[in-house]
């Protein structure tokens, strides 16, 4: 049975219009698009399988909007979504379809990347999802192998759309540019997954990290509304979150020695 495809009108608690009412309407046909109700400014409240097909169409939604980025959808970025279904989503041959054609129509609709990260955000309250869509814009972005200007513009703009700290950028390109710079450099980085500063207290690191770690959790993540076949990249935030506090753990204690 298509899990994507099943139950797309009894998973929602409130109906809404916007970017992501309007690719949902045009992924299931004209007469539910007509019966959506606007957003507004009201709170939409999302049960688990209502959070899951706003989650995947809000992303094939946005992955169409950067892979255009640069003014066309290169194979290289073809093949990586491609794969991203195959291997990770592991989608069957209808949900595959579905997939496909909400990438499709949002590559010609009327919104913008950053209308769909707007209203996600005010969707969805979880920040580790919001960084969950981020991480795979990265994906995209280089999937070819460099972070053309256009994309960067996006990435770095979209940050404040999707509610997340600027620093994220830096964080993300350190890891998907491999770690240009040096250790520094590099360290800021790690500052920046956490959300954190040098100035931030020990005590305060260590919360921040387990406020990290909680939010990726296997289990918060799925009860939020990320399919099963998403965990792979909360265990990749998980591992980027504690290596992060792991190196700067190291890094001050290696400075206490110094000045001690």
């Amino acid at each position: 049975m298509s899990w994507l495809g099943a139950g797309i009108g009894a998973g929602f608690g409130f109906m809404f219009g916007g970017p992501i009412g309007a690719a949902l309407g045009a992924w299931i046909g004209s007469s539910f698009g007509s019966g959506l109700k606007r957003l507004g400014n009201a709170a939409a409240v999302l049960n688990r399988e209502g959070a899951q097909k706003v989650f995947i169409v809000t992303l094939f939604s946005m992955l169409a909007k950067m892979a255009k980025a640069d003014g066309q959808v290169s194979k290289a970025e073809v093949q990586l979504i491609e794969d991203f279904i195959q291997n990770n989503l592991r989608l069957g041959a209808e949900d595959r379809k579905h997939a496909i054609k909400i990438f499709e129509n949002a590559k010609t609709d009327k919104y913008s990347i950053y209308d769909y990260a707007k209203q996600y955000r005010m969707l969805v309250q979880n920040q580790a999802m919001r960084e969950m869509v981020y991480r795979l814009l990265f994906a995209v972005a280089y999937a070819d192998g460099e972070l053309h200007a256009s994309e960067e513009v996006i990435l770095r703009k979209i940050t404040a759309d999707l509610g997340l700290h600027e620093s994220l950028f830096d964080a993300m390109q350190n890891q998907f540019g491999h770690g240009r710079g040096g250790s520094a450099s590099d360290l800021q980085q790690h500052y920046a997954v956490l959300g954190c500063t040098e100035e931030t207290s020990d005590k305060d690191l260590k919360l921040a990290y387990r406020r990290k770690a909680a939010e990726y959790h296997p289990d918060k993540i799925a009860s939020k509304g990320l399919p099963e076949e998403f965990m792979r990249h909360a265990e990749d935030q998980m591992k980027s979150i504690t290596v992060a506090y792991e190196a700067i753990v190291d890094a001050r204690k290696s400075k206490a020695k110094v000045v001690s």
